[in-house]
């Protein structure tokens, strides 16, 4: 396959050419218009490599589109993986939460269902994209360890975050926009004041423990650990300690240029950069990319918001275009151990993706996986 005329994003460089595709790898990348009889006219449209999403939380929001209605899991896989291909994510780690602190009684299942529907879907060639596993493990859950232990060796993991969203730390920090956020959902105020004071207790006894037995469960594995919603310097410096080399949705500056300055990995919420801000009051996610505090955007829960953030971080944010495209491509297959992957470069995997940008808007138009077109 010859895909010509195309405005090729490649890593150093946007080149008008061509890109040969054989075998499901890119075989050929020469400048200029092709005149092979075949060759599919992309018409100028800029074309990029797949994109690797390394968290994503849609899977959820399609288990339960409504707060009253749960839908059949299998058939939000499959709904799930169709919206991540129309996006341009070929490439996607579905984060999948272990433990609870009170926002979904459910989340169990949908872990548990969601690990037996990629069993029995990956190597069916009926997912569009490739599906990999991102344990978000909830620090002071009392059941997060019992989730864990039977899936750290899956070999479907290819990341695993330590998260804690108590009350008063992290990106609830504020504990009175973590009341005003609990009133919204039409929790009374008395039991807002007793979760609060339940989840600090339970934060005091369970964290710790639980922290030093999931990092033991999980030495040696070669996952990548991240650690999500750094706040402080101090605890980055607890993360670099524990061997934690990642750092997800920093939520001040000062803890993002803590992690680079350290040699941690950032990653962004692409969201937080199409909103204009955080959906939680935190750090505007662009001023961290004009920082240059940031390595990799992922979708968060938006998988469509990752084409859009790139050509907004291109246009409004002091970085080209090749270098935008990689925080969604290169530097994230990087981060996930997929080397075959992520740029377009001779040897590597054809993940390509097809976008139009009309009136500033960036529109997905063709996308093909390992050379076969998915969307």
């Amino acid at each position: 396959m010859i895909l010509t005329n195309a405005n090729l994003v490649l890593r150093d460089q946007v080149l008008h050419g061509t890109v040969v595709i054989a075998d499901g790898n890119i075989s050929e990348i020469q400048p200029g218009r092709s005149a092979a009889p075949g060759a599919l006219d992309l018409d100028g449209d800029y074309l990029i490599a797949g994109i690797v999403d390394v968290h994503t939380d849609n899977l959820e929001r399609q288990v339960q589109p409504r707060n009253s209605a749960r839908w059949p899991s299998r058939s939000a896989m499959l709904a799930h993986d169709a919206q991540c291909a129309v996006a341009g994510v070929t490439t996607v780690l579905d984060a999948l939460c272990l433990g609870d602190l009170g926002f979904d009684k459910d989340r169990a299942k949908t872990f548990r269902d969601a690990v037996i529907d990629l069993d029995a879907l990956v190597g069916t060639d009926l997912l569009k994209s490739d599906h990999y596993l991102h344990l978000r493990c909830e620090m002071p859950a009392p059941d997060v360890m019992q989730l864990v232990d039977p899936v750290a060796d899956h070999p479907l993991v290819r990341m695993i975050s330590l998260m804690d969203h108590s009350p008063g730390v992290g990106q609830y920090a504020s504990l009175d926009r973590y009341r005003a956020l609990r009133r919204k959902e039409g929790m009374a105020d008395a039991v807002i004041e007793r979760r609060i004071d339940q989840l600090t207790e339970q934060r005091a006894r369970l964290r710790t423990p639980n922290r030093r037995a999931l990092l033991a469960r999980v030495a040696g594995l070669g996952v990548a650990l991240a650690s999500h919603d750094d706040r402080t310097v101090e605890e980055i410096e607890e993360n670099l300690a524990d061997g934690i080399r990642i750092s997800e949705f920093p939520v001040t500056m000062e803890a993002a240029q803590a992690a680079r300055a350290r040699g941690m990995a950032t990653v962004a919420g692409a969201p937080n950069i199409v909103r204009g801000g955080s959906h939680s009051g935190n750090i505007h996610a662009a001023d961290l990319v004009r920082a240059k505090a940031v390595d990799a955007l992922a979708s968060d829960y938006v998988p469509a918001s990752l084409v859009e953030a790139v050509f907004m971080c291109a246009e409004q944010c002091g970085i080209s275009l090749p270098d935008a495209v990689a925080l969604v491509t290169d530097n994230p297959a990087r981060l996930a151990g997929l080397p075959d992957r992520g740029r377009i470069a001779v040897g590597l995997r054809a993940d390509l993706v097809r976008v139009r940008v009309n009136q500033s808007m960036p529109v997905v138009r063709q996308v093909w996986r390992a050379g076969e077109r998915v969307a």
